[in-house]
């Protein structure tokens, strides 16, 4: 696997300015994509769910057979995209701009995958409040000026301010939607990183600001029923908050365990919540897991020493009934992967979500987005 750059079947061609057509196969769908616009924006825009995670050709989440047709790939990561996988006619659709009028691709069933809102563009702002977690973890609460964000609790939103230095990022909703629209984020500290560094070090309450979303695909199942397993470290937090908190609120009766990976005590937030959820629902447990060298006298009660990976057959020794969720790193989304497998959880099962801080997020033009009201 190499981390260079490189780019797809048609680099140097320009999508024309007619409108164009993706297809989905097998189930014979049509969806319009506007001139510039990529696969990926016009899937959401009709309503479509693709697995994404840093729309800017680095994850490879988004990684889509193209059956018949032409597309500009433009600058992908080879990790992302290997060389093989190109010339099986694999592209990543967050990049891929259509360039023949029809583009066909290898797109799920006959009805393709869950909807989604259609996410938009320059919504207004203001924080109301911009708290600092953890040495490394803020957490903003945005309320919207106008309507309220629709959105699935997991999704996320490009979050930014290119006048002052900060090009948009990709953060997670921490909660599940709300009446007041309040719309709680994480935002962990990247070194170097000018987002981050902008939120830490400049944002403050009573400042506006333009969010662009909902995108992503780590969704929850309504309709599942199985007992859940969740996993996160870091501010892979986040959609793991969201979910619980929606499946809690609307009367979830399975087991619900939340595993959370901490380097020491004063990596750990949100205790009152978790002591909260674990009184109101009795189904619910939360353990926190250390990979520091504090003493046994410093941690919370019920909690484990080690990674998650390693101690997981102490909170959970068989999965194969289980749908589990992780959040993290990817170094920590594919140990846990490996680690749930091994304990029988299904493949289809598993849903994840890799945080991709050092890649480049790129917003959708706001004339490919339906506008904020």
């Amino acid at each position: 696997m190499t981390t260079g750059m490189t780019t797809g079947m048609t680099t140097g061609m320009t999508a024309r300015s007619t409108a164009h057509t993706v297809r989905l196969s097998p189930s014979g769908k049509d969806v319009a994509c506007s001139p510039g616009d990529t696969v990926l924006g016009a899937l959401e825009r009709a309503g479509y769910a693709l697995p994404n995670n840093c729309r800017a050709g680095a994850c490879g989440e988004c990684k889509t057979k193209v059956l018949d047709g032409e597309v500009d790939q433009g600058m992908v990561l080879d990790m992302a995209l290997a060389p093989a996988e190109r010339e099986q006619g694999y592209r990543l659709m967050c990049m891929a701009k259509p360039v023949s009028e029809l583009v066909e691709i290898e797109f799920g069933t006959d009805d393709a995958r869950p909807k989604l809102f259609p996410p938009r563009d320059r919504v207004l702002c203001v924080v109301v409040d911009s708290i600092e977690r953890t040495p490394t973890i803020r957490e903003l609460r945005l309320r919207p000026v106008g309507e309220p964000l629709r959105y699935w609790p997991g999704q996320y939103l490009m979050v930014g301010d290119p006048s002052a230095g900060a090009p948009p990022r990709p953060y997670s909703i921490a909660n599940a939607p709300r009446p007041d629209g309040e719309i709680v984020l994480l935002v962990s500290r990247v070194p170097d990183g000018r987002t981050s560094g902008w939120v830490h070090e400049q944002l403050s309450t009573g400042d506006r600001v333009t969010v662009a979303g909902p995108y992503g695909t780590f969704i929850g199942d309504p309709g599942a029923d199985t007992p859940v397993l969740c996993l996160a470290a870091g501010s892979g937090l986040a959609p793991i908050l969201a979910l619980t908190d929606a499946a809690l609120r609307r009367g979830f009766r399975p087991p619900v365990t939340l595993c959370y990976s901490a380097r020491g005590r004063d990596d750990l937030f949100d205790e009152g919540l978790m002591a909260w959820w674990t009184a109101k629902h009795r189904r619910f447990r939360f353990v926190p897991t250390f990979t520091g060298d504090e003493p046994d006298s410093a941690l919370p009660d019920g909690s484990l020493r080690g990674r998650i990976p390693n101690v997981l057959p102490e909170i959970a020794a068989d999965l194969s009934g289980h749908s589990v969720y992780i959040a993290g790193s990817p170094e920590f989304v594919e140990a846990c992967t490996d680690a749930v497998i091994a304990l029988g959880a299904p493949p289809e099962r598993i849903h994840v979500e890799k945080y991709h801080p050092q890649a480049a997020a790129e917003t959708p033009p706001a004339t490919q987005l339906t506008p904020a009201l």
